[in-house]
């Protein structure tokens, strides 16, 4: 491992939260070292209160910040003198730290200190630097761990026996160092838990921890404990991938899986495939034995669980045996606490991966991410005579602390489409793109389809993602089919959007080119589309299509026959689709946008022409309805959205117009 440390960078950085801001983020870029919002670091300094007075102020990462991104407002300010004196306590519940934690702060816009805030306090250094590297804690995961430790690095660390996070930890601490030569030790080792470094040089300390961690690799490659030859695997597909497609098979299973485990935990969970080389070829080991001893540290129990689900070829029958046995785990161990949802939150589908779940795609690859590091680890102490986690009991401490219980009272309610997958056609601009924004801020996962190329590029977020997709082409809509099951774990809303305008043309003239073409695109693709998503929608949550018509169908015009038949086919076929579809739960409804102005192609010139053939002003042209009202993409993104959530949660087979109110409607 290697400093990170660059001089110019670190001149910049003046005041003593400044250089540990820069330090931690060091830190933090390393996903070796700390993994989403793990370890955490402090500097003490000074600080003039009110009266004029200096005090003691201790730094310390807050609750909810990233090292890899945290600013000076993420690190809450402590009083020194308090937290000593928390320290000289015989005993203290965790709920009542928290508390007079946050009470000694001078700024209570701050966020919550770190739980391990004492114990950062009682080491007499002005920084230190606290990770969960994946390096020093496989050791320590190890059957003879601490000899192994004490093996690599003498008297020069302090080894500490695991114990829980928080109060404890830090009383504990705080009585092995009384008589300790701090200034013999270069850090401490926590057992199953990470690594403490310290210095009143912020460089010192972050490059004590590049060190340590340093020796730990390159004794982990001396012991013969190093990944080579782990066979091929291909990634989950990215942003735009073409011929990403599965066998239809399976993709109905993760479907089938994602759809099980949603109804185990009582709500839409994405499901996000990890078939990566290490994935593929863990999931092929002895993981019966070696993947279910417990997380790599205990803080990641609170994202995977103890355990994954293994799953073979009856994945009910493999889900309900991991319920009962969570559900059994929870009675051995429990006190007075409240069962959890005993769904898993990842899964190893045995020779082919493993699954993620989460109640969003940030969760889930959240998940994904650690899994990739507790694999690798596991392997590795498979090489140094085995893997050995924490008993079942003391990792149901840490899922089951009093601090995470009461995270769990706090949560607020989930979007509205959290956990859902949404495939939005016609996606790159206009009304799809109004649509596919809106259902993504409202919580779903969104797979975007449009023939224009740059589709997966105007959408480059984890939870977006953009296809290039030919709806004409049953390959490429198998190929977007394929992305959104393995991105995302199956699909539920399907809003059938893509479009064109043909070129006008009374019938005695109309051309079998634009015919053709209107019929293709403005008909066939969508009875493609539902052919093929069917399937999935049947396995979706609450499953539903939107139909994206025309006033056309209701009230057709002179010269637009290729148009308007093609758009009342399509209304006719969601109508079929919501008789046949119906007893699947899937809800099928159609809206029938007019006169939307701000989109593509109608231009400011396009604007002033129409207007001025019709003898009106460009505002009365756009509000020329009877509510005189303009109708925007986004008025129709929130009617889709109704009509794939709850205001039309028993509703389907309807048709509903967007448009002001037309007379020729109405």
């Amino acid at each position: 491992m290697k400093s990170l440390w660059n001089e110019k960078e670190a001149s910049e950085f003046k005041t003593d939260l400044d250089l540990r801001v820069y330090t931690s983020r060091l830190l933090g870029r390393d996903s070796s070292l700390v993994l989403h919002g793990g370890g955490n670091t402090s500097v003490k300094s000074t600080a003039t209160n009110l009266f004029g007075e200096t005090e003691d102020i201790l730094y310390v990462k807050g609750s909810g910040w990233d090292l890899a991104t945290i600013e000076a407002e993420g690190f809450a300010p402590v009083k020194m003198e308090m937290l000593l004196k928390m320290a000289e306590l015989k005993e203290l519940n965790d709920t009542d730290m928290v508390k007079y934690q946050r009470l000694a702060m001078t700024n209570p816009s701050a966020p919550n200190p770190s739980v391990e805030a004492i114990l950062h306090a009682v080491i007499p250094y002005k920084f230190v630097d606290h990770t969960h590297t994946d390096a020093v804690v496989t050791i320590t995961n190890t059957e003879g761990g601490e000899e192994k430790i004490k093996e690599l690095y003498g008297d020069k660390v302090l080894i500490i026996p695991y114990i829980m996070p928080g109060f404890v930890l830090a009383k504990l601490i705080y009585d092995m160092t009384r008589d300790v030569a701090w200034d013999e030790l270069e850090g401490m080792v926590l057992m199953n838990h990470g690594l403490f470094t310290f210095n009143d040089d912020a460089k010192k300390s972050y490059e004590k921890t590049i060190e340590l961690v340093d020796k730990a690799e390159k004794y982990l490659a001396s012991k013969g404990a190093v990944l080579e030859n782990l066979g091929s695997g291909t990634s989950v597909p990215h942003i735009g991938e073409a011929e990403a497609s599965l066998p239809n098979t399976e993709l109905l299973k993760l479907a089938k899986i994602r759809k099980e485990v949603s109804i185990l935990k009582n709500h839409a969970t994405i499901s996000i495939l990890n078939d990566s080389a290490l994935a593929s070829y863990f999931s092929k080991q002895n993981i019966e034995q070696i993947a279910t001893q417990g997380p790599l540290t205990p803080d990641h129990v609170i994202r995977t669980k103890r355990t994954p689900a293994i799953i073979g070829e009856d994945f009910e029958a493999d889900l309900a045996s991991y319920v009962k046995e969570y559900t059994q785990y929870f009675e051995d161990n429990k006190t007075d606490e409240t069962l959890l949802n005993s769904a898993p939150n990842f899964a190893i589908l045995k020779n082919n991966g493993t699954l993620s779940f989460g109640k969003n795609v940030k969760e889930a690859n959240i998940i994904k991410d650690i899994n990739e590091h507790t694999f690798e680890a596991i392997l590795k102490a498979e090489k140094l005579g085995g893997y050995k986690a924490l008993s079942a009991a003391k990792i149901f401490e840490v899922e089951y602390w009093e601090l995470e219980q009461a995270k769990l009272k706090k949560g607020g309610s989930a979007p509205e489409f959290s956990g859902k997958v949404a495939l939005v056609t016609g996606g790159a601009s206009g009304i799809g793109k109004a649509i596919a924004k809106m259902l993504n801020s409202r919580g779903a996962a969104v797979v975007v389809l449009d023939i224009n190329p740059e589709v997966d590029t105007i959408f480059n977020k984890a939870d977006v993602i953009g296809v290039k997709c030919d709806l004409t082409s049953n390959s490429d809509i198998k190929n977007a089919v394929s992305v959104a099951v393995k991105n995302f774990g199956g699909i539920d809303i399907v809003v059938s959007n893509a479009g064109i305008f043909t070129p006008s043309e009374n019938l005695d003239s109309l051309s079998d080119e634009n015919w053709d073409k209107s019929i293709s695109i403005n008909l066939t693709s969508h009875q493609k589309l539902i052919k093929e998503t069917a399937p999935f929608l049947k396995l979706g949550i609450d499953a539903s299509i939107v139909m994206v018509a025309s006033k056309n169908f209701p009230a057709p015009g002179k010269g637009a026959a290729a148009y308007s038949v093609a758009k009342a086919g399509q209304t006719q076929l969601a109508r079929i689709a919501a008789l046949e579809l119906g007893e699947f739960g899937v809800r099928v409804n159609t809206l029938h946008p007019h006169a939307v102005f701000d989109t593509a192609i109608w231009t400011d010139e396009v604007l002033q022409n129409r207007a001025k053939a019709y003898g009106m002003s460009v505002e009365e042209y756009k509000t020329n309805n009877v509510l005189k009202t303009e109708i925007k993409s986004e008025n129709v993104a929130e009617l889709v959205c109704a009509m794939a959530g709850k205001p039309f949660a028993k509703t389907t087979g309807s048709q509903v117009a967007i448009d002001g109110g037309s007379d020729r409607i109405i």
